[in-house]
């Protein structure tokens, strides 16, 4: 079985204490951007910051329980996330190269 993380912590608070916290506060920066944000660019940043946080959690839970199969699934998370970036940036490309304007709430009816 895997040894629990043996990491000197302030104050009392354990490792994982620590992985939740910033979890959380990736989460909430992440959920901000997706809300706040009219840039197709910082919103996909945005996603990648709420996949991140789930990741470290998935992993953290991995971790802490001994499993390894969980770690295989946010390497398939992150890959996904990837994917859709790459999907995004091309949108986002397209739709500037005919707008010329990367404002999401221009573009209010799709053309075929």
């Amino acid at each position: 079985m895997i040894e629990p993380f043996k990491v000197a912590t302030a104050a009392g608070t354990s490792a994982e204490t620590l992985v939740l916290l910033t979890s959380a506060i990736l989460f909430s920066i992440g959920t901000l951007g997706l809300l706040l944000r009219r840039n197709p660019m910082a919103i996909l940043m945005s996603v990648e910051l709420l996949l991140n946080s789930a990741n470290l959690v998935l992993v953290l839970a991995a971790h802490k329980h001994g499993y390894v199969d969980a770690q295989s699934a946010a390497l398939i998370v992150l890959v996904l996330g990837a994917a859709e970036a790459v999907i995004g940036l091309a949108l986002a490309l397209a739709l500037f190269r005919n707008r010329a304007s990367t404002d999401i709430d221009e573009p209010n009816e799709v053309q075929g």
